[in-house]
């Protein structure tokens, strides 16, 4: 039964990884995928780790959020130190010039930059957050990209992306509609989660680029986080 839930892993082609797409086209889905974060255990996924990791950091903090589109995962993160009284200084990444300039509150600071090469010394940051960002990689790239998660971070990296299934992607579809999703939103959702990954294979990917094996937890919506001390 499980394997038939679980589909072979496909690359798919999301809509939004064309830079091409019209800018307003690009914020109003990401809009969507904010909303998603919020509602179907994106957010709450990525908190859950950060709340394990928080209380080994001290007074102060730094946290890189690689792929932060509006940042609201920062916020939210930023939000959740403060009530551990911790000071949380958040600076976010991405490639897309139109998203970062879309809303400048979510992170302390932005870089655009690619996720492969991070403008960041090596252990210049405490924690380094990358969240549904793996699975637009193919296999090669990903390797590129964890290690260069691994190299600036100094107290943890957490990694979040969604776990691979038909009942997932039937309910993304399905629960798109009363939520209003831009259609682009739905065809990208939906790829993304026949992109996702099974625990095994999220662990095998982060090994093989560093060389020991992260701690894999699956979380509600069908969501799976990877941990490791750098």
């Amino acid at each position: 039964m499980s394997e038939f839930l679980t589909p072979a892993r496909r690359r798919g082609i999301e809509i939004l990884d064309d830079p091409g797409v019209p800018v307003d086209v690009m914020r109003r889905s990401m809009q969507d995928v904010e909303r998603a974060n919020a509602l179907l255990g994106g957010r709450r996924a990525v908190l859950a780790e950060l709340r394990e990791i928080f209380p080994r950091l001290g007074a102060r903090a730094t946290m890189l959020d690689v792929g932060t589109a509006r940042g609201d995962i920062p916020a939210a993160a930023r939000t959740a130190a403060a009530q551990m009284g911790l000071s949380l200084r958040t600076i976010g990444v991405d490639i897309s010039e139109a998203l970062l300039s879309s809303r400048g509150s979510g992170n302390d600071a932005v870089i655009r930059s690619d996720a492969m090469f991070l403008p960041i010394a090596d252990a210049g940051v405490d924690v380094v957050v990358a969240s549904q960002l793996l699975h637009h990689f193919p296999a090669d790239r990903a390797g590129l990209v964890i290690s260069e998660l691994n190299r600036v971070a100094r107290r943890a990296v957490v990694i979040s992306d969604l776990r691979r299934s038909f009942l997932a992607a039937a309910g993304l579809w399905l629960g798109s509609f009363p939520l209003g999703f831009h259609p682009v939103s739905r065809h990208d959702g939906v790829v993304s989660v026949m992109r996702g990954f099974v625990p095994r294979e999220l662990s095998d990917i982060v090994e093989r680029a560093i060389g020991h094996r992260p701690i894999v937890t699956r979380r509600l919506g069908f969501r799976l986080t990877a941990t490791w001390v750098p």
